[in-house]
């Protein structure tokens, strides 16, 4: 009999429930995580949205980020901050997280 799947699949159980504690059913973020450790947790989740080697303007961005929570201004951030994401002259690409290989 087949395992059920996950809603996280590919993620490690404690990250699981960090998604869990801060991501709706339908996927949206509810909270932005304060601590540290969750907020990576989540970002890494957050630029799965994106595909590697490809760029996209901060229009794009913003819109894909909008699907998660409001505050696309400081998801941005984040993301370039914590190395997810990196900007140039309003062109973002990938350069972090996990890849499934």
């Amino acid at each position: 009999m087949p395992l059920p799947r996950t809603r996280f699949e590919g993620v490690d159980s404690t990250d699981a429930k960090v998604l869990g504690s801060f991501l709706t059913v339908d996927g949206r973020l509810h909270t932005i995580p304060s601590k540290r450790a969750k907020l990576l947790v989540v970002l890494d989740h957050l630029a799965q949205s994106f595909e590697l080697g490809q760029t996209y303007p901060e229009t794009e961005v913003n819109r894909i980020l909008r699907g998660f929570h409001p505050d696309v201004a400081a998801l941005r951030r984040y993301l370039v901050d914590d190395q997810f994401l990196t900007r140039d002259g309003g062109i973002y690409w990938r350069s972090g997280g996990t890849v499934d290989i």
